[in-house]
């Protein structure tokens, strides 16, 4: 495809309106879709828009049901955990609903020196994390060179003689051209992150308002094609649910990610869904224009995971204990854990600084981690297909025949079990070491369990960062 062809505005505003008008599918319909869903291979736009215009209790569970099947299926009892940093909150936007928002004067603003960048992963290595995302707000002060020695700051902390260090940086930036992705791609990021907000062109220009680089649709649309030409192999996207109607947000996603797999071979790693929660000195988070109540972000979770089965699926500390701890049966697979919003809260605790946004869910690190095992699931802190090059079109060719399998059980084992060794209280580490031996016990690799075995042993020995 060329660069003109690929560089189209590919979401078709009309397209996606006349699908979310059809009437809900028949039960055989619905059966039909389902059944495929089943068959790990994912849906197609017009599958996606049936599902979305269900609105029976019984079909919607039936909905639920397949998603917890396939999101068993794929990713089995395991949770990747990280936590972001905040890097500023010092913005040139105006958006509605962020307050961040260069005209709200209710909130402090600060942009942290690599010293409290460095303070601040160190808190959260305390904590235990081994995997960050890093944000700041759309300036011309934290720009492309700023946040290139920002990522070797936070790669270059140690703690613990050197035992503990970050191992994966995913970033979460305002678009840019193919030049500055090629420097984060010399950095050695993980992820690159950015949210679409709303995929709808019309009301998009409602909530950027003109004059500002975020106001250009088309340009943040686009900006995952200039990511990939600059050498980043996993992009995540997302929208945040509650600017529009919910629906149309999932369809513009699903387009999102045909658009990518057609244009590099590889999906987005990672879709994110986060709700528009209340925020300080911003007038659309205040009074949410399309609030998304809990039973459709129950439905639209369920329809992203059996549409995008290989996906990974990303839920902030919006939500509160109760939704996040559901929705890891239905489609998460990826959750934030004892994250703060306001720069330099996890070193100071800076009450001060304005934060983006509310948070559903307060309980520290080793709460939540309690909460997952108390589930069922291994709290995982793994970055190893990472840093063994499964990452973007490799890692989905092993991901979609089942492969991937092989590596990612024994790897979360490995590092919940440094995070128990190293970290965890006495009744959380008898519950953790109770969870590993069970899930030995149920997996199905069995001539895997003696090195899986001794690489536990030789944590407990003291070594670190194994990993398949």
């Amino acid at each position: 495809m060329n660069i003109q062809d690929r560089n189209k505005v590919f979401i078709d505003r009309s397209k996606l309106l006349d699908l979310l008008s059809r009437k809900a599918p028949e039960q055989s319909e619905l059966n039909e879709i389902l059944n495929k869903a089943l068959k790990l291979k994912g849906l197609n736009l017009k599958e996606v828009a049936a599902l979305l215009c269900v609105e029976d209790e019984k079909q919607i569970s039936e909905i639920m049901d397949a998603a917890h099947t396939v999101k068993d299926e794929i990713y089995g009892k395991r949770l990747v955990l990280f936590a972001p940093i905040y890097t500023g909150n010092v913005c040139c936007n105006n958006c509605t609903y962020c307050s961040f928002r260069k005209d709200n004067h209710l909130i402090k603003r600060k942009i942290l020196t690599m010293d409290e960048i460095a303070e601040e992963t160190r808190a959260l290595l305390r904590q235990g994390h081994k995997r960050v995302l890093l944000i700041c707000g759309e300036n011309n002060k934290n720009g492309t060179d700023y946040m290139c020695e920002a990522i070797r700051t936070t790669y270059g902390v140690k703690e613990r003689g050197g035992r503990d260090y970050v191992r994966r940086i995913n970033v979460e930036l305002a678009p840019m051209e193919t030049e500055d992705f090629a420097r984060l791609h010399e950095e050695k990021i993980g992820t690159y992150v950015c949210f679409q907000e709303t995929y709808d062109s019309e009301l998009y220009k409602r909530y950027h308002p003109a004059g500002t680089p975020k106001a250009d649709y088309e340009y943040r649309l686009t900006v995952m094609d200039r990511a990939q030409e600059g050498g980043i192999n996993d992009v995540g996207i997302g929208a945040l649910f509650g600017l529009g109607d919910y629906r149309f947000e999932v369809l513009g996603m699903m387009e999102h990610a045909n658009h990518l797999e057609s244009c590099y071979g590889c999906g987005p790693h990672t879709v994110s869904i986060p709700r528009l929660e209340p925020a300080v000195g911003a007038p659309d988070a205040e009074h949410v224009p399309m609030p998304v109540s809990d039973e459709n972000f129950k439905k639209l979770t369920a329809i992203i995971r059996i549409a995008l089965p290989y996906t990974g699926m990303i839920l902030s500390t919006r939500e509160n204990s109760e939704m996040r701890n559901t929705l890891i049966n239905y489609g998460i697979s990826q959750i934030s854990a004892g994250s703060r919003t306001n720069p330099g809260a996890y070193a100071e605790d800076e009450k001060g600084t304005g934060s983006q946004f509310e948070l559903g869910d307060h309980r520290e690190m080793e709460d939540v981690i309690n909460s997952f095992i108390d589930e069922g699931y291994v709290p995982s802190f793994c970055t190893g297909c990472y840093r063994k090059g499964r990452v973007g079109e490799d890692f989905m060719d092993l991901a979609k025949p089942g492969l991937i399998k092989q590596y990612c059980l024994p790897n979360a084992l490995f590092t919940f079990k440094e995070y128990l060794e190293d970290f965890a209280h006495e009744d959380t580490r008898n519950k953790g070491m109770k969870l590993i031996k069970r899930m030995l016990e149920e997996y199905d690799q069995k001539q895997l369990i003696p090195k899986i075995e001794k690489n536990l042993a030789d944590i407990e020995s003291g070594q670190r960062d194994i990993y398949f």
